[in-house]
């Protein structure tokens, strides 16, 4: 599984009821189902990897979570998933905003932009970053909001969400040890890992 859902997965108690949006071919859910006893549901925008989710008897729907969220009732999750997503969707802080309606927790997970070596190469190149995780060229990235980790703790703060836990690692899955900083984590994290709730 990757990083990122491995460490999702830690912060998902047994037995919780899950969403994950943009669950992709569902290694997330079918881990949670297996090993934490969870009710794990999951929409996914591509239609093939939905379907692929759906043949390993997972419950997927084909969605997407700027328009489809809005149907979900009120507290229907104990948990929300939203994995390397964020940064693609159109709406990103409408689709925090359904997260939390939604589920009493929010774990949102994203590349962060702030890393060091991004920087870096869009100042001695001039051109659009590439690493392992923005590993792709600006014209074909789904990637149409980066943001980095202060970026984030802003627009939580600015909506009113509790960032309960948060992380920030590196591709090996090392954990950066500024915890208690934001701005050396934004500026040696790769990626960043926030559980949320309303306040």
């Amino acid at each position: 599984m990757r990083l990122d859902l491995r460490l999702i997965a830690e912060m998902i108690p047994r037995g919780a009821t899950v969403l994950d949006i943009g669950c992709g071919d569902g290694a997330l859910l079918a881990h949670l189902s297996a090993e934490k006893g969870a009710d794990a549901r999951g929409i996914e925008i591509d239609m093939a990897q939905a379907t692929q989710a759906v043949a390993a008897g997972l419950a997927v729907i084909q969605g997407d979570a700027d328009h489809d969220l809005a149907f979900y009732p009120d507290g229907a999750f104990d948990y929300v998933v939203l994995s390397r997503t964020l940064q693609a969707v159109e709406k990103p802080r409408e689709v925090l905003r359904q997260m939390l309606r939604i589920g009493r927790h929010a774990i949102v997970s994203f590349p962060n932009f702030g890393h060091w070596l991004l920087r870096w190469q869009l100042l001695s190149t001039g051109r659009m970053p590439m690493t392992h995780t923005w590993h792709r060229p600006w014209h074909e990235t789904p990637n149409i909001h980066p943001c980095t980790i202060r970026d984030f703790f802003d627009l939580c703060a600015l909506d009113g969400y509790a960032v309960e836990r948060w992380l920030a690692v590196d591709d090996q899955g090392l954990k950066t040890p500024w915890q208690r900083s934001p701005w050396l984590a934004n500026l040696f994290g790769e990626q960043a890992l926030f559980l949320l709730r309303r306040t």
